[in-house]
């Protein structure tokens, strides 16, 4: 099979469902992750944004905003497409002028993998993003539960997370709370 590269002006700059499917099974895939934060004035982590949706069982999870970055397009205008996919239009999301990921997280399809990813080999670059907007969930997301670092830790809570993202989770809310 021929893959052909993608226009970015023409199919959202991605590929079709068959050309994915083939590149998912051979070539690692580029992604971001973003976690909304609500801020105290001071700066301090007050909220940490989960999407609630379901997943393709129909089973419950807990999610961050996430996605595939486009051929030809920006990390910055990634997050911003995703941010708005799932948070809506009047999230106003705070990206920094330096779009250093907080962490980056590997996801094999292989079984006992830290993270898992049944249909790929995916790289993702997961970023902190503080939104003082109202959210309104779109696209899959059911809704934003809002929950303060503590409640974000609930075992309970963590295990509605998939893929391993509660490892993800945890270490982002550890990095959070070493921030002066």
């Amino acid at each position: 099979m021929r893959v052909s590269t993608p226009d970015p002006e023409s199919n959202g700059g991605w590929l079709s469902g068959e050309d994915l499917e083939y590149v998912r099974r051979r070539v690692p895939i580029l992604y971001v992750e973003a976690i909304p934060v609500r801020l105290a004035p001071s700066g301090e982590l007050e909220h940490i944004g989960l999407l609630l949706q379901a997943n393709e069982d129909g089973v419950m999870t807990r999610a961050f905003v996430s996605g595939r970055v486009n051929y030809g397009e920006s990390l910055r205008d990634t997050l911003n497409r995703h941010l708005e996919k799932d948070l809506g239009p009047m999230a106003l999301p705070q990206l920094p002028a330096c779009l250093t990921p907080v962490t980056v997280a590997e996801y094999s399809p292989i079984p006992g993998a830290r993270l898992v990813d049944e249909r790929q080999h995916a790289v993702s670059l997961v970023y902190v993003v503080p939104v003082s907007g109202e959210c309104d969930p779109c696209e899959n997301a059911l809704e934003v539960s809002w929950l303060t670092p503590g409640e974000a830790l609930d075992p309970d809570l963590l295990e509605e997370l998939e893929g391993g993202r509660a490892r993800i989770l945890k270490t982002v809310i550890g990095q959070l709370s070493a921030w002066p």
